[in-house]
């Protein structure tokens, strides 16, 4: 009886050699003949791929061997791709498995009929919606396109207040043999709601008086809905910068019979007071420490008080804020702000306190508009000067207005945009000044992306002082070129009219930028550049012109930036180190 036992080990044993024999490993599957977007969709719908390094069965093989062409085949028809030719073959002893993928002709667009019926069907903005409806007849039949264009005009019926909008069909034909497709979508848009009433909700707690938001709503109750209200609305309660959680909510379910829309709006209370410490570091202030503290609100009209101080070996700043909300006009504040500094580097001892009291305000989107009045007391002295020894004081009264033009698709990293600003302010002799003056100050600069990581950017500034009494004008109100932004290659304030080493400052300035960014990947990428320019005071500038070489990371809290500059008008200079953090507009 004992060899019946060894006859069952014996088979089982030649059962699992056969299996094992029978076993299948894919090490690698190839997509030949695609595109990398149809390359991607193919390898990401192919069974095969999953079954990549595992052992499988020769049989599970060869039916994932077969499945491949249908697979493929399927993968394609998004990008308007219904009949390739496709060749699986498979390589036993490598291990691998390649197919090969002709398109063919792609299927495209015969017959496109996209419109909306009912009320929405006279809006001119959704008329411009369906006129821009992609794919076009001719056009080859991408589902991912024709999907977003759906999408969009679904989603601009809502934002136009057509909240019961519906479809009356969406029906896409494919026919493979004449390569043509044939698109019939339709909308009934029905009724456009209006604006109904608003409500604030200030949870867990009231710390603002409730009427004070009312002046951000622009519109009046019974006006056409858009979402685009709501959405400048949202922008300015997060400019006020008292909540840490702004949730605004149409409610059609609950709209009246008039067809008037409720919104609800939910904030909640953001931490009342905001504290910063930091370190400084520069080689004309020496090391120093940056303390600061900022009150969100302080009552609850909304009033807002920032108090800091920078103090360093050689630079001492001490500035303190009082800020109003300025809701009857336009977005902005009312700010009174006094600022204390003392200076005693080894070319100049200046002491300065300003007041500042200004308005500013959204003009539209892109711009801003600031206007202000100074009070300025300056007392100044220069090592080594001797033409002027002892201290000079200055006291200036005077108004300025500047302008902000900021028009970017992404204000931490632009790729297309452009950005300035343009300041204008002067005094009168006699009217609290002790010279008369006319300044006016201009910067831009523009970002252009090229592919998909490289950046071009260029930058300007010109500036120039009209007055007769230049001497008598203090440090903070000259014209400075050299350093980050400026001129690289230069140190801070080194361009321009000089006392030995340092700058004096000037009546004119002007200087240009030119940049070329390259990134390696999402995060890190190089920079080379040339800058030129000069501050003077005659009608001809003593130009200036360095050359670098920086790192750049996109770092989680925004752009970091590290350039190596070299100045190119005397083959000594040495080299300069520059860093900047933060937005590029």
């Amino acid at each position: 009886m004992r060899p019946v036992p060894r006859l069952f080990a014996v088979a089982a044993s030649c059962l699992l050699a056969i299996g094992a024999a029978q076993a299948a490993v894919v090490q690698r599957v190839d997509v030949v003949g695609l595109d990398e977007a149809m390359t991607r969709n193919v390898r990401g719908s192919l069974s095969l791929v999953d079954a990549i390094g595992r052992d499988v069965s020769a049989r599970r093989m060869a039916y994932l061997v077969r499945e491949a062409e249908a697979e493929t085949r399927e993968a394609l028809e998004p990008f308007g791709y219904y009949s390739p030719r496709i060749g699986v073959v498979r390589d036993r002893d490598a291990g691998t498995v390649t197919i090969t993928v002709t398109p063919g002709t792609p299927v495209r667009v015969r017959d496109s009929h996209v419109a909306i019926a009912g009320e929405g069907a006279r809006d001119r903005y959704l008329k411009q919606e369906i006129a821009a409806f992609t794919p076009a007849p001719g056009a080859v039949f991408d589902h991912e396109i024709y999907e977003a264009s759906k999408a969009r005009i679904t989603r601009r019926l809502a934002e136009r207040g057509y909240f019961d909008a519906d479809f009356l069909s969406r029906r896409v034909e494919v026919t493979r043999a004449d390569n043509a497709a044939d698109i019939d979508l339709q909308w009934n848009s029905g009724e456009r709601h209006d604006m109904g009433p608003i409500s604030f909700v200030q949870a867990p707690e009231q710390i603002i008086r409730p009427g004070l938001f009312d002046k951000l709503v622009y519109w009046d109750e019974g006006s056409y809905y858009h979402q685009g209200k709501l959405d400048r609305l949202r922008k300015s309660l997060v400019a006020l910068d008292y909540f840490s959680r702004i949730e605004i909510e149409p409610q059609p379910e609950q709209a009246s019979a008039d067809k008037r829309v409720p919104v609800s709006v939910t904030l909640t209370p953001a931490k009342r007071s905001i504290y910063t410490a930091g370190l400084s570091y520069g080689s004309d202030s020496g090391g120093g420490v940056r303390l600061g503290v900022e009150r969100r609100y302080l009552n609850a009209r909304g009033h807002k008080a920032l108090a800091q101080v920078d103090y360093a070996e050689r630079r001492k700043t001490l500035t303190l804020q009082y800020r109003i909300p300025a809701f009857a006009w336009l977005d902005g504040w009312y700010t009174a702000s006094l600022q204390a500094a003392d200076e005693q580097t080894d070319y100049i001892d200046t002491r300065r306190v300003e007041f500042v009291a200004s308005r500013s305000g959204e003009v539209n989107s892109h711009l801003t508009a600031i206007a202000s009045l100074h009070v300025l007391r300056e007392r100044w002295a220069y090592t080594g000067d001797i033409d002027h020894p002892g201290y000079r004081y200055a006291s200036f009264t005077f108004p300025s207005l500047r302008a902000e033009y900021i028009d970017a698709d992404d204000r931490l990293y632009p790729r297309d945009a452009l950005g300035g600003s343009l300041e204008l302010r002067g005094a009168g002799a006699g009217l609290g000044s002790e010279a008369s003056f006319l300044q006016l100050h201009v910067r831009a600069s523009w970002f252009q992306g090229l592919g998909a990581r490289d950046r071009v950017i260029v930058r300007g500034e010109l500036g120039h002082t009209f007055t007769n009494a230049l001497v008598e004008m203090p440090p903070s109100l000259r014209f400075y070129a050299g350093g980050d932004r400026s001129i690289r290659g230069y140190n801070y304030r080194e361009v321009g009219p000089r006392l030995g080493d340092f700058g004096l400052g000037a009546k004119n300035v002007i200087t240009a930028s030119g940049e070329y960014e390259h990134y390696f990947n999402d995060s890190w990428g190089m920079a080379a550049f040339v800058d030129s320019g000069s501050a003077f005071d005659g009608r001809t500038p003593d130009w200036r012109t360095g050359v670098g070489v920086g790192l750049r990371w996109r770092s989680p809290v925004g752009p970091v930036r590290i350039d190596i500059g070299h100045g190119l008008d005397h083959p000594d200079s040495p080299f300069t180190v520059h860093l900047n953090i933060g937005a590029d507009l």
